[in-house]
């Protein structure tokens, strides 16, 4: 069923809803008054009880199989059951789903059962994630930063070659709403020969894209880039907090270690390719006199539908403006359109040489800034490291981020014919190191 043959849904909040419309339907995993952790599809403000709806006997066939691998307060097992079962479940939600299903009443007769307000739920991770790789495909930030400190110079020789990556850590990955503890670390002050330790000053949000993988593969064996498409099970907004002091002093000669592990926040909600078929595009042509990829790294068919169009935004709130009642400060608007290298071409290049993937492993895909000054998707970039300092309508500035500090990120993608869908926020507060 495509996008444009789906009208509307008996679900009234789904229609016209900002992110969450019957043609999006992410899955997550969610809980409702401490009870345990359980599976559900978001629809408009509700979200719809994917265990519920088993016990219910709504489903059958591949579908059934797909819901009951949902089972368990973790979408690992559905990730690796691979696009066919993602393609019959989201089938069968559409048919449970929309204006006209001959189900409709039996759901609603359920009532908060089958579809209660995502207002009255708490959302946890939607996976057990084993392996988080942090990648740096965003050229413009790559330019951006490479200008801060090699002017000349700033991309360095490998940049077009091959997608530059490095290992994260999953253990303090959190879903939205996660308060940001400020980091502690050592730091080395201008001017000084020797470092000091202390709570960083320099805390930084990144925008980026999250990838889920789905199907892994087995170790020594690599992913072709023609079938990395197959391995990718959806994606989230992902904000990989940064501290810069502490970053600049450790990151030579091995790159960011204790200034990125201390936390790294998600969206909740895991938005399926085929939610985003419609706003696939071309790859962007790559600049002349620049090398193309390797073999292992090119593909037609990625070429001309592996990038996607899905506009970004960063929003900040400091504790002034809420006791102002003032909204909150657009920081960045920018787009995945900015990435140098697809997502298919990160999987194959990370699985090439035998690494392991596995069902639930996430990517970033480094932070996605734009060309022009109000696309940069870190403050790093905004204030040129602390030289130009933002003003806010509260009368305040900002170099880096305060205690108190919220970010928030937000997506949206939209097209012409087609319904307009969202991933939902991903917000942190900042709060002072203890």
């Amino acid at each position: 069923m495509t996008q444009t043959s789906i009208t509307r849904s008996w679900v009234a909040s789904a229609n016209g809803h900002i992110d969450f419309p019957l043609q999006n339907l992410p899955l997550g995993v969610f809980s409702i008054d401490g009870g345990a952790p359980r599976s559900g599809v978001a629809i408009g403000d509700h979200i719809f009880d994917l265990e519920a709806a088993l016990d219910a006997g709504l489903f059958e066939g591949t579908a059934k199989v797909a819901a009951e691998a949902t089972r368990g307060g973790q979408l690992n097992a559905f990730f690796q059951a691979g696009p066919e079962a993602r393609v019959a479940l989201r089938e069968r939600l559409l048919q449970l789903l929309s204006e006209g299903s001959t189900l409709h009443g039996k759901i609603e007769a359920q009532g908060a059962k089958l579809l209660p307000l995502a207002a009255n739920c708490v959302m946890h991770l939607p996976a057990k994630i084993s392996d988080y790789t942090d990648f740096y495909v965003g050229i413009e930030h790559a330019q951006n930063v490479g200008k801060l400190f090699r002017p000349d110079n700033p991309l360095l020789p490998n940049y077009k070659y091959v997608p530059i990556g490095y290992h994260g850590r999953a253990s303090t990955i959190r879903p939205s709403g996660t308060d940001v503890r400020r980091p502690k670390g050592q730091t080395l002050p201008a001017g000084q020969t020797e470092p000091v330790f202390g709570p960083c000053a320099r805390l930084d949000y990144e925008l980026e894209l999250g990838i889920w993988i789905g199907q892994g593969n087995e170790m020594g064996d690599s992913i072709a880039i023609g079938d990395a498409a197959n391995h990718i099970a959806g994606f989230c907004l992902l904000n990989d907090w940064s501290a810069r002091d502490i970053q600049a002093w450790e990151y030579q000669p091995l790159g960011p270690f204790l200034s990125k592990s201390f936390i790294t926040s998600i969206s909740p909600w895991v938005v399926t390719a085929e939610a985003l078929e419609p706003f696939r595009r071309a790859q962007p042509a790559r600049p002349q006199g620049d090398p193309q990829p390797l073999p292992y790294l090119l593909d037609p068919r990625d070429q001309a539908a592996g990038a996607f169009n899905i506009e970004l935004e960063v929003l900040l709130l400091t504790e002034a403006m809420r006791e102002q009642n003032l909204p909150a400060h657009r920081l960045t608007l920018s787009n995945t359109r900015h990435m140098y290298w697809t997502v298919a071409q990160m999987v194959a290049h990370h699985s090439v040489n035998g690494c392991q993937l596995q069902a639930g492993d996430l990517f970033g895909s480094g932070t996605l800034s734009g060309p022009e000054s109000g696309q940069f998707g870190s403050l790093l970039e905004i204030t040129e490291g602390g030289k130009k300092p933002i003003e806010l309508a509260s009368g305040e500035v900002r170099k880096f981020l305060e205690d108190g500090d919220e970010i928030i990120l937000r997506a949206r993608c939209n097209r012409e014919g087609f319904a307009s869908i969202g991933f939902g926020e991903c917000r942190g507060k900042v709060l002072p190191a203890r």
